[in-house]
């Protein structure tokens, strides 16, 4: 494992890295002034090149991989989250609770919609789903929006198992959210609702399609029949 260290990590994403991924993903992730990611920094790796580094430092020391995190590049932190996803799915419980801490205390990293999306239902939702919900809550109400992001997107892990009351929930506590990424997760957990039991999904648009914004509503009515669709956006 020696050969595997932080410090060559970093060399073999530079060693990936090209000036035109990077001014691509600057701009595809909003990286301008006054935009969700402003001030983001990209070396310019794909992200199945990033999944192979992850996957070849998949035993990194959890310290190591907390440093990787707290980087300004983005492909570290999207890194050390593929890495945490690999470590907290093989680990024991002890490993699985020292991650879900250890992410729930550096959120601030968690700071993109793709870094949330890859790591928030499989470690946050994961563990949630066989302990205690109230920090998802928490989460939620914060004014944080990457934090709201996580605690709607953690909810997807309940969903596979047919458990809706919270997506619901945090759902509502969102519904009124005025940035877009909100709308879009809100719609998306809605949708993903829907298709497991439509039923469901339509008894809370019921209550709510006529106030809710657009985006989310077109999101969460995506899989419905033209009839349907016509019917909820003539509000």
């Amino acid at each position: 494992m020696a050969q595997y260290t932080l410090s060559k990590l970093r060399g073999d994403l530079k060693a990936l890295a090209t000036k035109q991924k990077a001014e691509a993903s600057a701009w595809f992730f909003k990286t301008g002034k006054g935009q969700y990611g402003e001030g983001d920094k990209f070396l310019g790796v794909t992200v199945p090149e990033q999944r192979k580094v992850a996957r070849k430092y998949r035993e990194l020391p959890l310290a190591e991989v907390k440093k990787l995190l707290a980087s300004p590049w983005h492909e570290h932190r999207l890194v050390a989250l593929f890495i945490l996803v690999d470590q907290f799915e093989n680990g024991d419980e002890k490993m699985r609770k020292s991650i879900y801490n250890l992410y729930l205390k550096n959120t601030r990293y968690v700071n993109n919609w793709d870094l949330v999306d890859s790591s928030a239902y499989k470690i946050v939702g994961e563990y949630m789903f066989t302990h205690s919900r109230k920090q998802l809550y928490t989460l939620a109400r914060s004014k944080d929006l990457w934090k709201q992001r996580i605690a709607i997107i953690a909810t997807a892990r309940f969903i596979q198992d047919n458990q809706y009351d919270d997506t619901l929930k945090i759902s509502k506590i969102l519904l009124h959210h005025e940035h877009d990424l909100i709308h879009r997760a809100v719609g998306w957990m809605l949708r993903e609702v829907g298709k497991r039991d439509q039923k469901v999904e339509e008894e809370f648009l019921g209550k709510y399609y006529k106030v809710m914004p657009r985006t989310m509503l077109r999101y969460a009515i995506e899989k419905f029949s033209k009839s349907k669709k016509s019917y909820y956006m003539k509000k």
